[in-house]
């Protein structure tokens, strides 16, 4: 039994990867899915997931009424089985409407029975690396009950590995690919991100329009364990890497205000190898002009989080709803932000409005469908057919 988790709001389009992959039994729960799989559909999983955040295997579960009831659990759990003591370990514990008074304390327990039962078996123990471990050990405790996991991703699932610059507020790419996905676009398709930061929707979009698997370019924590099939492994890897296009033009646009934003995504694209899919320049919003007569806007506009102040928003907001109707006549829009303020503030009304989560930031993901004549006479407002 595996749980994939997820950004919040993204948990249908999580369902439709795994089953993609061959899972199967699949069971949404707020921030993740319950589903049943063989080792090949985990790797296949981690491997082309644009959603996921990370794959948990499921080791052992029972109830507890207090901490050594889940020391017990641990110590009883056959960690021998899945890694060996000269392979380091980290554990991190997680819970929701838990009675036990210290998390820490129980995280605590827990490692000290993997410890223990090394100990037990070969006479030595796993070391602790809390940065780089070999094996992730995850808990969760509920109310009444306590499931342990192995962690078969290693670093999350968004870490893409070829990040190398960031600026403030970055989105997360597997957020980045769920609004891509939620928008509709597919490659061909025009795609254009005006305040386009360090490139995560660029790159994101830019990745399948090439037929680029997200995991390709990292290694992962089942790779470590002591059941790894390596051979179905090299399988699954090769016939990713086989079905890549040629990096080519895919009609994929951004820009930005900031000069240091610009220099940002371009180090980003030239580390994944992606700047001949996309066009890229420095620009601000409110002067620039579509790349396309139609396509699909993505963009994550400034909002409480970044920057100094409301005023800042109220001036800012305005002017950018004349110019995505002044300048972007047959494209849909869509604009993630914090501050539901934003449709009243730039004055259109969404034709769609999705609740997701910037980690723990509640957001909104509005869509504007914008029309030829939409700022003509009356009141201006984005049409809504």
């Amino acid at each position: 039994m595996f749980f994939a988790s997820c950004p919040r709001g993204l948990e249908t389009l999580l369902s439709e990867d795994l089953a993609l992959a061959g899972g199967r039994d699949l069971q949404q729960i707020s921030g993740g899915v319950h589903f049943r799989a063989d080792w090949p559909v985990c790797y296949r999983a981690n491997l082309h997931s644009r959603i996921a955040t990370r794959i948990l295997c499921r080791v052992a579960q029972a109830p507890y009424a207090k901490e050594e009831d889940i020391y017990r659990l641990a110590l009883d759990t056959a960690w021998p089985e899945w890694f060996v003591p000269e392979q380091t370990i980290r554990v991190d514990v997680n819970a929701v409407k838990s009675p036990l008074k210290s998390i820490d304390f129980v995280t605590l327990r827990i490692k000290d029975a993997v410890c223990d039962r090394f100990r037990r078996e070969f006479g030595r123990r796993p070391s602790v690396d809390t940065r780089q471990p070999d094996v992730r050990i995850q808990g969760f405790v509920s109310s009444d009950a306590c499931t342990l996991y192995l962690d078969t991703s290693g670093a999350p699932l968004y870490q893409r590995g070829f990040r190398q610059k960031t600026v403030e507020a970055p989105l997360r790419e597997n957020l980045a690919a769920g609004i891509l996905r939620l928008s509709g676009w597919q490659p061909g398709v025009a795609l254009f991100d005006p305040m386009c930061g360090s490139g995560t929707f660029l790159v994101e979009a830019a990745q399948i329009a090439l037929g680029q698997a997200p995991g390709a370019r990292r290694d992962f924590a089942f790779q470590k364990l002591r059941n790894f099939d390596a051979a179905a492994w090299k399988t699954l890897h090769a016939t990713a890497q086989a079905t890549e296009k040629p990096r080519a033009d895919a009609r994929i646009f951004g820009s930005d205000i900031s000069p240091v934003a610009v220099r940002a995504a371009l180090a980003n694209l030239d580390r994944a190898g992606l700047l001949p899919a996309v066009t890229l320049r420095s620009g601000d919003l409110l002067d620039v002009e579509a790349p396309a007569d139609q396509g699909i806007m993505v963009s994550n506009p400034p909002y409480g989080e970044r920057v100094s102040s409301d005023d800042e928003l109220a001036a800012f907001y305005p002017p950018l709803g004349q110019a995505l109707k002044r300048r972007f006549a047959g494209w849909t829009c869509y604009l993630i932000s914090a501050d539901t303020r934003l449709p009243k503030l730039v004055r259109l009304t969404p034709s769609k409005k999705t609740p997701l989560y910037n980690g723990a930031l509640e957001c909104r993901l509005y869509e504007f469908k914008m029309v030829a004549g939409s700022n003509r006479g009356g009141k201006d407002r984005a049409n809504l057919s």
